[in-house]
């Protein structure tokens, strides 16, 4: 009796629930090649081609929102000592450092699961980046081994051409995904695989609550769920796939009333302990984060749905909000189809407003309608396709901003957990193919293609994800109407030309800069970070009056961030010295100088080009006043020690002015020498 308790309960072919397969074949007789009987190698073998799908990213750096979460988190670098405070604030805390600040995002992120996890990891092994990396391949290996197992185990008890086949094809096309690309390549998103990771072992346990009526295995459900939900929102969709998952491969008709029994109670425990879960979560989240989920902010790359109008940003109307969506949805359904080309921004205007005048807008509809339309109507067969429909729409609900704004249009990682639900309808529609002996090969020949073919597009996606030098300078192309995605592009080539020792090949990369910032400002008239680049382009180019310009336009954007007061002091204290030296305005120098000054006043050589000024004004009192401002913020600069000595000697103190020189000479003895 206690064996038939812990294993799920064997219906024999006789009894089976045929409206559990009733669109999928039942020919318990058919003969399959010997791989196909071996579920322990199928794991196996899936773990080691995820694997080797993305061992060319162990080599690579931290990149993106890596940042965000890891290297510039101060409660990650912290190690376990920030474990505290990751359980206690907004996933960006860490990140922004500021009370107040950190919900960059509408109603803010609360994931401690992956930050705990890269804290512990930080506290053995640093910041060392293939560490990491290695972690994000082994989560993404052993979550396609237990989705395989998940599936399989949704099929239990039917012994059929249709279970042998099927949770392979499943989790295959699932390891070669090229979409999947940006998540496992991008440590980051860590996130996204522990959510699907707990949410299937969640299922798996819900399941087996539900074959043998033990409670202990709704309460790992319960608490499998819990991790899944505290490792990425996304994971709470799970609550309503869990239940529709059981009662869709677990019917009870046809089945003996011992069984029909186990399966109410384990459903019932079951689902009592996912929604503990879910409202266990809620409470904490809300208690960490507040109880409002907030509205979308009023700022264009943290919500897309805005338009400029008479230089006002205001929202999208209702339809054209709508319209867009929908177009964005049909993007996922054509990336998960046809994965090219990929990029890591979909922010505007790679995707732009978008009206119901817009044929793939209103195709995107339909097809939306009718996936929901035909899985529902067709529940009662609960056929696989139907469940796989399913749950892609369930799991992609909650970041299609229709619900919740999540501060961009799409994004590959937003499909991580959906596109099992798309793995699952194509590996239905693979076996289906294969009703008939004649067409097997057939059938397993279009799936080792298109396995070929994502395996093939993953490993030549992979090494764009090796800096954000590559990664930005590669997406660019594909996302070139992106403002984000110009900035970043703009960001990477002044690093370049900063470093470039060449002046003719470091004057083409500033050029380069700048024509990526003007594109993400023409698209984002409000972008400061692009006004900033651009400006220490325009800097580095001479071109002080354009570089003063932009420079004032991004501290009147972002008036809370002090590096653009201070390039801007340095811009126009190179610009007085330009005016001086170069067109003898003395009047514009003296003034561009100034307001250097007062912007910035621990410059020394401010101070000092002050004192030159008011030394060819023949104010000898505040040259001298100048140059001793100068020589207080750097005492041995022979420089400032002499002129400050030429000011005395003109101002009648002969002794004083002397003794600088001097003192000036001796620090230098070749100062004369250079400076006529």
């Amino acid at each position: 009796m206690a064996q038939s308790r812990k294993t799920a309960p064997v219906v024999k072919n006789n009894t089976a629930p045929k409206s559990v397969m009733s669109s999928v074949l039942q020919d318990t007789g058919r003969v399959l090649p010997s791989f196909f009987y071996q579920a322990h190698l199928h794991g196996l073998i899936l773990f080691i081609l995820a694997i080797l799908l993305y061992a060319n990213t162990l080599n690579h750096d931290f990149v993106l929102d890596d940042g965000i979460v890891i290297t510039e988190n101060k409660l990650v670098q912290q190690g376990i000592k920030g474990v505290p405070g990751i359980l206690s604030k907004d996933t960006f805390f860490g990140f922004v450092q500021a009370e107040g600040r950190e919900q960059v995002v509408a109603g803010g992120r609360y994931r401690p699961l992956s930050l705990i996890l890269f804290a512990v990891l930080h506290q053995l092994v640093g910041n060392t980046a293939w560490v990491f990396h290695l972690l994000t391949v082994l989560l993404f290996a052993v979550t396609c081994v237990v989705m395989y197992h998940t599936v399989r185990l949704l099929l239990a008890g039917r012994e059929s051409f249709f279970l042998l086949l099927f949770p392979f094809a499943t989790a295959l096309l699932f390891v070669v995904h090229p979409i999947h690309t940006e998540v496992v390549a991008n440590i980051k998103s860590c996130d996204e695989i522990l959510a699907l990771l707990f949410g299937l072992v969640a299922l798996c346990a819900a399941i087996k609550a539900v074959d043998t009526g033990w409670v202990h295995w709704s309460v790992w459900a319960g608490l499998a769920f819990l991790a899944a939900c505290l490792s990425k929102e996304n994971a709470t969709t799970f609550v309503v796939v869990i239940p529709l998952a059981v009662w869709w491969f677990r019917k009870k008709s046809d089945l003996p009333e011992k069984i029909s029994n186990t399966i109410d109670s384990g459903y019932r425990n079951s689902v009592i302990a996912i929604f503990g879960a879910f409202l266990l979560f809620l409470c904490i989240r809300c208690a960490i984060l507040g109880w409002s989920f907030g509205a979308a902010p009023p700022e264009l790359l943290n919500n897309p749905y805005l338009k400029l109008v008479n230089n006002t940003w205001i929202p999208f109307t209702f339809s054209e909000k709508l319209a867009t969506i929908f177009y964005s949805l049909g993007q996922y359904i054509y990336l998960l189809i046809f994965p090219h080309p990929l990029t890591h921004d979909y922010y505007p205007n790679h995707v732009a407003l978008t009206t119901w005048s817009h044929p793939m807008a209103i195709l995107s509809l339909l097809v939306h309608i009718g996936l929901a339309l035909y899985a529902i109507l067709g529940r009662y067969q609960r056929d696989t396709a139907r469940f796989g429909i399913l749950f892609y729409l369930i799991t992609l609900s909650i970041v299609s901003n229709i619900a919740f704004p999540i501060g961009t249009h799409l994004g590959e990682r937003f499909v991580f957990i959906p596109s099992l639900g798309f793995c699952m309808i194509v590996a239905a529609g693979v076996v289906y193919a294969s009703k008939k002996g004649t067409q097997l090969t057939l059938a397993l020949s279009i799936l080792g293609i298109i396995t070929v073919l994502y395996a093939t597009k993953t490993t030549l996606r992979n090494p764009v994800w090796a800096s954000n030098e590559r990664l930005f300078l590669t997406d660019v192309k594909t996302s070139a109407n992106s403002a984000k995605a110009n900035n970043a592009a703009a960001g990477v080539l002044l690093n370049q030309a900063l470093k470039e020792q060449n002046t003719p090949k470091k004057q083409s990369l500033f050029q380069q800069c700048m024509v990526h910032a003007d594109k993400a400002i023409a698209v984002y008239p409000d972008f400061s970070d692009a006004y900033a680049i651009r400006a220490r382009a325009r800097y580095f180019l001479n071109q002080y009056d354009a570089s003063i310009a932009d420079y004032r336009n991004a501290i009147r954007l972002a008036a809370d961030r002090p590096e653009h007061k201070k390039n801007l002091a340095m811009a126009l204290r190179d610009a007085g010295q330009f005016y001086g030296e170069q067109k003898n305005d003395l009047l514009m120098a003296n003034q561009y100088l100034n307001e250097s000054w007062q912007l910035f006043d621990k410059d020394p050589e401010t101070a000092w080009l002050l004192g030159v000024v008011s030394l060819m004004q023949q104010n000898y009192p505040k040259a001298i006043n100048w140059y001793s401002k100068a020589l207080e913020l750097s005492p041995e600069n022979p420089t400032y020690l002499f002129d400050l000595g030429t000011a005395c000697i003109n101002a009648g103190d002969q002794v004083r002015g002397t003794s600088l020189q001097q003192q000036a000479l001796k620090i230098n003895p070749k100062l004369l020498e250079a400076r006529q």
